[in-house]
């Protein structure tokens, strides 16, 4: 029976580990988006911004009644559901691409946050219960680092098929003849649908493969033993679901509006003309880089970020197994802080590394502070898990608050907002390191 089990668990992972990848190379190839969006609209920093609070918008708005559909239809229907949501969505964007019609781009985000949030709220506390609940935070870390491959290769496809063509101005689309309007407009939509409809396609694929894979029935599937209102009383849980807040929030926005922060450093030309960055850019583009547009030269580098929490979920996998998970945090969130200070009191490619930098210690913070704050919740772990994913709605709020700061006052300024959040995270650790609770 043992073995059965071990065996359907081991099944079970190894799907919902694809599913990780997934989301993860979904919800970072909108990081690109941005940057497009916000020239092709003409928008500013805090109009850009809005396209995450469409995002994860959807998260603060889905994530409790996720948990309430999936207690009534079962886990396997609802990840089947937030599957094809997700298509959904993607396919949004064939129509929003050729109208050129901002609200179709943020319907489509929404639609497919939503499905990414049934699986988020699906998925979390799934994988902390396929096994020992000792080694919770460790398996989470594991399935994290996939969900960190697909954000580590979504830059690329980004800055390949959506990046790397120029944008004009509406005075440049005017002086143009009809023709060539009606050609540009093509090009222009097609680099968007491409990508887009391609990734629906794998998506619905994927919906009609999960419905032949036996997931075991592990958690109040069609019952409900906890309850909402012994969830909100644990005191643990809410710093968590804040600090998961934080996270979101700053990981986003740091990843949102990278390229832009490189731009304005003037980091393209510095890329062209630094043998070694150019030679990076060069493997993942091509030979000529004047001919390509700034925001994909430096748009590539943008994957060493997603990169840096790939390997740093790796890594955490095995830390959190030897160490105490909220010491680990502790010490990722002041060496994240510590390098953001650096990257905004510095210039030119110091700059630049030491932000991407980030990305390596922001590794192990979503797993953690999750299964951190899901500590001894028993059977309100269903609950606990759809509060803790209402607040990944960070991801609303801080982008387009960094957004309005860079508008106002600079990039500076919009990183001080960013700092605060590594700031909370060091509370949160702290504090429940010294609690000593177990997990």
């Amino acid at each position: 029976m043992n073995k059965q089990n071990n065996t359907s668990y081991r099944t079970a992972f190894i799907f919902l580990t694809l599913l990780f990848f997934l989301w993860g190379f979904l919800t970072v190839i909108v990081d690109s988006l941005i940057p497009r969006l916000k020239e092709v609209f003409e928008l500013t920093y805090f109009q850009a911004g809005m396209v995450q609070f469409a995002f994860f918008g959807a998260y603060f708005l889905l994530s409790i009644p996720a948990s309430f559909i999936l207690s009534k239809i079962g886990y396997k229907k609802g990840i089947i559901l937030g599957i094809l949501m997700m298509a959904a969505g993607c396919l949004l964007f064939y129509p929003a691409s050729s109208l050129r019609v901002f609200w179709i781009f943020m319907l489509g985000y929404f639609i497919l946050a939503g499905g990414i949030t049934i699986l988020q709220v699906a998925a979390n506390p799934y994988v902390t219960i396929l096994g020992p609940e000792k080694s919770a935070a460790s398996r989470l870390n594991l399935s994290q680092a996939f969900n960190s491959l697909g954000t580590s290769i979504a830059p690329i496809v980004g800055a390949l098929f959506i990046l790397s063509d120029k944008i004009k101005t509406g005075d440049q689309i005017s002086a143009l003849t009809s023709q060539e309007q009606a050609d540009y407009y093509a090009a222009e939509a097609a680099a968007v649908q491409t990508p887009f409809l391609t990734i629906a396609g794998i998506l619905i694929a994927i919906a009609l493969i999960f419905v032949f894979v036996n997931l075991p029935k592990i958690i109040g599937e069609g019952e409900q033993k906890g309850s909402y209102a012994t969830a909100f009383k644990n005191k643990n849980l809410i710093l968590g679901a804040i600090g998961l807040f934080c996270y979101v929030g700053a990981e986003v926005a740091i990843g949102s509006y990278m390229v832009n922060y490189f731009m304005k450093l003037d980091l393209a030309e510095m890329v062209r003309n630094t043998p070694f960055m150019r030679t990076i850019a060069n493997w993942f583009l091509t030979d000529d880089l004047s001919a390509v547009d700034g925001k994909a030269v430096v748009g590539i580098f943008v994957t060493f970020y997603w990169t840096g929490a790939m390997v740093g979920r790796f890594i955490g996998a095995y830390l959190t197994s030897i160490i105490k998970p909220a010491k680990v945090l502790s010490i990722f969130a002041i060496i994240a802080l510590a390098l953001i200070v650096i990257s905004t009191q510095s210039a030119g490619l110091l700059a630049m590394w030491t932000i991407i930098a980030v990305g390596l210690f922001n590794s192990i913070m979503f797993p953690t502070i999750f299964s951190l704050g899901l500590d001894e919740l028993g059977d309100s772990k269903p609950q606990g898990s759809g509060i803790m994913c209402t607040m990944i709605v960070g991801g609303a709020v801080v982008p387009p608050l960094f957004g309005l700061l860079t508008d106002t006052s600079g990039f500076g300024l919009a990183f001080m907002l960013v700092m605060c959040c590594y700031l909370y995270i060091f509370f949160f650790a702290y504090r429940h390191k010294k609690t000593e609770v177990s997990i």
